[in-house]
């Protein structure tokens, strides 16, 4: 994309915000990438280390709820296009401390866009807010239906009430400033460089080290599995070929019960480890449900499709290629848990 000059990609060490960074310095060599990234818990240069080295590669530390900081960066960059990834995306962590969301993933993402208004206010040509939400603003789903981008929202977790807010608050600076504006809103992502707390991870971790795996409720909670990877290429193609002021729901066509996650992991490991097949599956442990845990989620993606993207990876593959990195990086987690 010619038009593409300098773009801030937030969030940018994480776990799928690393993935699009180095997405999009492989892409875009004449473009400038800058990362933000506060590097909180979740935050890590060692997901993107292979990169740091690029001409048009830069990495900036710093909090977007602080206004005067943001408001210099863009000054500095004269951001041409923002990537908005930076969230706090946790749901146990959302209902154990709502207020972190509300500021980080309410608070933040107006600070950006209001960095962008005042910066590009007369000159939208050729500029782009893209804010990266979620499934989960639309609440949930029973055995039948999908989501779509016409489907109300109705979230249930402080998570998905703030990343709902958010989302309004594009739309609004859309409407009410003309801002050029992308929104995506993608399924459950899994994938190298997760944070060991998710599901996936946790699973694999537990599994290695044959602790108890932890399964709430009866794990017949449905998700629509998305590889990251499929998601940065997914982001990449919604900014170039994306209409603004859209909406663009990203999925991976891979519904599963967590149940059946669990399982096909263990089948999985068991054979990485070259154990008796079904060890694994007696580590489960069903606990007490989470509060207010959506049954189903579930993607209709044929409005991104239309345009031409799909998924790579389906579940069986994506699984392995995870887990073999899991079990290739464990210096990575083994540096996570120093820094707790």
């Amino acid at each position: 994309m010619k038009s593409l000059q300098c773009i801030l990609i937030t969030g940018g060490a994480g776990f799928i915000g690393s993935h699009v960074v180095r997405k999009f310095v492989m892409a875009y060599p004449e473009a400038v990438i800058v990362n933000l990234d506060a590097l909180t818990y979740a935050g890590n240069l060692a997901n993107i280390e292979d990169i740091a080295h690029f001409s048009n590669y830069k990495f900036v530390q710093g909090d977007i709820r602080e206004e005067s900081f943001v408001h210099q960066l863009f000054d500095s960059y004269r951001f041409t296009h923002v990537v908005h990834l930076a969230a706090e995306s946790h749901v146990d962590r959302s209902i154990a401390d709502p207020l972190a969301f509300v500021t980080t993933n309410v608070l933040g993402t107006v600070v950006l866009l209001n960095a962008f208004r005042k910066l590009w206010e007369h000159n939208w040509e050729g500029k782009v807010f893209y804010h990266i939400s979620t499934d989960e603003v639309y609440g949930t789903l029973g055995s039948e239906g999908l989501f779509t981008e016409r489907t109300a929202y109705s979230p249930n977790s402080p998570y998905s009430a703030s990343k709902a807010s958010s989302d309004h608050f594009v739309r609004a600076y859309g409407e009410t400033y003309q801002m050029p504006y992308l929104i995506s809103n993608c399924s459950n992502n899994y994938g190298p460089n997760q944070y060991p707390e998710k599901l996936i991870p946790l699973t694999i971790q537990h599994i290695i080290q044959q602790k108890p795996i932890p399964v709430y409720g009866t794990g017949e909670n449905i998700r629509d599995w998305l590889y990251v990877e499929d998601h940065a290429e997914a982001i990449r193609f919604i900014l170039e070929h994306g209409k603004c002021g859209e909406t663009y729901n990203v999925g991976g066509f891979n519904e599963v019960k967590n149940i059946e996650l669990v399982h096909l992991l263990c089948d999985i490991l068991d054979e990485r480890l070259e154990q008796e097949k079904g060890r694994s599956k007696q580590l489960i442990r069903f606990v007490e449900d989470r509060k207010g845990h959506d049954f189903r989620y579930a993607i209709d993606a044929t409005k991104l499709q239309a345009l031409g993207w799909m998924p790579a990876e389906n579940i069986q593959e994506g699984m392995q290629k995870t887990v073999d990195w899991y079990l290739a990086n464990q210096a990575w987690i083994a540096a996570l848990e120093q820094r707790k």
